[in-house]
């Protein structure tokens, strides 16, 4: 049941793919706790998934837009402020792919146009967002635009390969334009930092299943869900966060804290 966090509230969400995704579970709670909002993604992503049955539940209306595109973004931006009948509290980029990744490249073999791609489509985005939303003149004062992100762009971690990169680049922009943007009109710009969750992207990794068990164990609390981070993103959306900009927020269950656990000494010494 909903608190109406989100009351009046209007905004755009990317990268609803199906039930299994953060930005799905993300648009259901906001729903829940009365915002009113947009729904996007790219054109492929939306012939592979199911949002237009998302769109139904939340009675939103769905743009098409390439988040690289400047052309998509604009549209999608001018096209959410007409539909929704004028300025927007909050956007939520949900956005993530490695065509390296995807198909198998060892990191010492990468392909350097999928790389570049890698960090176009998973980090560069973020600041055409936020770009686009500036020069649209999108958002009220005091809204909230925030990104996903893993542990991964300050750690390694195996198979994870250019993505690493991309998130690194994604929290440094976070950085950059949450100063610029608070300047302009209070806009607060932070990046979540979301444990292993088994979305489409995230079962892609190689040996995700034995992390998966592995971060559970070594996070006082366990993994935190994608429903969890669903309450979290809304609770970043709404009036109570004001103050919180420029960051990046760990929401792993203390996995980014722990040097090891019981259960981890406990799999070692079996």
């Amino acid at each position: 049941m909903g608190n109406n966090l989100l009351k009046g509230k209007k905004g755009i969400i990317f990268g609803a793919l199906n039930k299994d995704s953060i930005a799905w579970k993300t648009a259901l709670q906001a729903h829940e706790d009365g915002a009113e909002f947009v729904l996007t993604n790219a054109p492929i992503a939306m012939r592979m998934g199911e949002i237009n049955e998302l769109a139904k539940m939340c009675n939103a209306e769905v743009i098409p837009a390439d988040a690289t595109s400047i052309e998509d973004l604009t549209n999608l931006f001018e096209k959410s402020m007409e539909i929704l009948g004028g300025k927007l509290d909050f956007v939520l980029h949900s956005i993530g792919m490695s065509p390296n990744v995807r198909k198998g490249r060892e990191y010492g073999d990468l392909n350097y146009d999928w790389f570049l791609k890698t960090l176009d489509i998973s980090g560069l985005s973020f600041h055409k967002v936020l770009q686009t939303a500036e020069k649209t003149e999108a958002m009220n004062e005091w809204g909230s635009i925030l990104a996903l992100t893993y542990i991964a762009a300050q750690r390694t971690f195996p198979d994870y390969g250019d993505m690493a990169q991309a998130k690194a680049v994604l929290e440094s922009i976070a950085r950059s334009y949450g100063a610029r943007f608070a300047k302009i009109n209070k806009v607060r710009v932070n990046t979540i930092s979301q444990s292993p969750t088994m979305t489409t992207a995230g079962s892609g990794v190689g040996g995700f299943d034995v992390f998966l068990d592995y971060a559970h164990k070594l996070s006082p609390l366990g993994n935190a869900s994608a429903e969890d981070c669903a309450k979290y993103i809304v609770m970043m959306f709404s009036d109570y966060t004001r103050m919180v900009t420029m960051q990046n927020l760990m929401h792993d269950g203390g996995f980014s804290s722990s040097g090891i656990t019981d259960e981890i000494i406990g799999e070692l010494t079996k």
